[in-house]
């Protein structure tokens, strides 16, 4: 909806909305990117995905409303919605409303003289029988070698993640090979493996496939309270 941009006193918060037909991943990323160039700015954030329908992108107007006569000011909308029937619903909202796939797919279509198929999901649009089987196997393999249940075909993985228990391996790994298909296996780190200063003895085999992940003490002292 275009109206007056509202001014936000610095470090005051706004509501945030990353808006997609898919998972939201992409709006959220592309959001946040955005938002990190204004410092102090505070932001609620919250992602709707899977808004793939009419009724779906009412809901998600509704939603949005709310928040601003809640909040008193529009909140910001980041959206990868690439059905136009769609998103026009969701630009009626009460919201500043940025199209991350419109604004530059309208460019890419008069430049290269075609139109873009507007699809639903093609990001992450899996091309072949072939392929979609892979993307299966990378799922199954990544959820039978989380947090070193198995050491069986640790070789065959792409990736293995290795850290403390709660420094988010698990929803990486599962990221990778759903969105990815790449197999990707974590193993955790134990108080015993910092004593000894040593990685798992399994590991050291693939260590050309290790990569690890950390965390601040605060954070993981927040997430495991």
């Amino acid at each position: 909806m275009s109206a007056n941009p509202t001014s936000t006193p610095q470090g005051h918060e706004r509501t945030a909305y990353f808006i997609s037909d898919g998972t939201g991943i992409t709006s959220e990323t592309v959001a946040m990117s955005l938002l990190s160039q204004f410092d102090d700015l505070k932001t609620r954030n919250v992602r709707l995905p899977f808004i793939d329908s009419e009724a779906k992108a009412h809901e998600a107007v509704a939603r949005i409303n709310l928040a601003a006569q809640n909040d008193g000011r529009r909140p910001l909308v980041f959206s990868t919605l690439a059905i136009p029937s769609i998103s026009g619903i969701v630009q009626t909202a009460n919201a500043c409303y940025l199209d991350l796939i419109g604004t530059f797919v309208s460019s890419l279509e008069t430049e290269l003289g075609r139109e873009a198929s507007r699809g639903v999901g093609q990001f992450h649009r899996i091309k072949s029988p072939d392929e979609y089987q892979a993307r299966i196997d990378a799922i199954n393999f990544s959820l039978s070698h989380d947090d070193g249940q198995q050491h069986a075909e640790l070789g065959t993985a792409d990736v293995i993640l290795v850290g403390v228990s709660r420094c988010g391996k698990t929803p990486t790994s599962l990221y990778l090979s759903i969105q990815h298909g790449i197999k990707a296996a974590n193993y955790p780190l134990i108080p015993e493996d910092f004593e000894r200063m040593r990685l798992p003895e399994v590991l050291y085999q693939y260590r050309h496939k290790l990569f690890g992940l950390t965390i601040s003490p605060e954070r993981l002292h927040e997430v495991r309270s």
